[in-house]
């Protein structure tokens, strides 16, 4: 798990890449979780440092393939019990990995929790139908998804 501290240019970049989307379909809050998304996804490139896209099927292009970046708020560091999602409807997005990032709800860290090969993800994650709690944190699922752990990712290393 790599910690980053969140500065107010990143802030700002995430903010005006929001007001530029608006709501996308499908979104399970409705729009006001894009501002953390696009947080994820500057917080995954800075070690990362591949190309932001944006594109429905990836979010970076790096030298390994197409990343799609799945974040989450939080209330503080998360354990490595809790479980990273991707909605069911999103399976047919056509990227290469996963990259999952937690943001604190206070917008002042971020953790790049770690990644997953988008084919075997699937295979090894827990699907789970709204509605249901989660086997390992009881977190009641908004939208069908697939879990995993965060202690079953494979780890992302910082550049040197």
């Amino acid at each position: 798990m790599i910690e980053v501290n969140i500065t107010q240019d990143m802030i700002d970049e995430a903010e005006t890449k929001s007001q530029e989307m608006g709501k996308l379909k499908k979104s399970i809050t409705k729009g006001k979780g894009n501002v953390v998304g696009f947080l994820g996804e500057i917080i995954a490139n800075t070690v990362l440092k591949g190309r932001i896209e944006n594109t429905y099927d990836y979010d970076i292009v790096t030298t390994d393939g197409t990343v799609d970046v799945k974040t989450k708020k939080c209330k503080g560091k998360p354990e490595d019990y809790y479980e990273c999602s991707v909605a069911a409807y999103n399976t047919i997005q056509k990227c290469d990995y996963y990259v999952f990032v937690r943001v604190k709800n206070d917008l002042t860290v971020g953790w790049i929790l770690g990644c997953y090969p988008k084919e075997e993800y699937f295979e090894n994650a827990e699907y789970l139908i709204k509605g249901q709690k989660s086997g390992t944190n009881w977190f009641t699922v908004k939208a069908n998804c697939y879990n995993i752990a965060i202690k079953d990712l494979h780890p992302i290393q910082e550049p040197s």
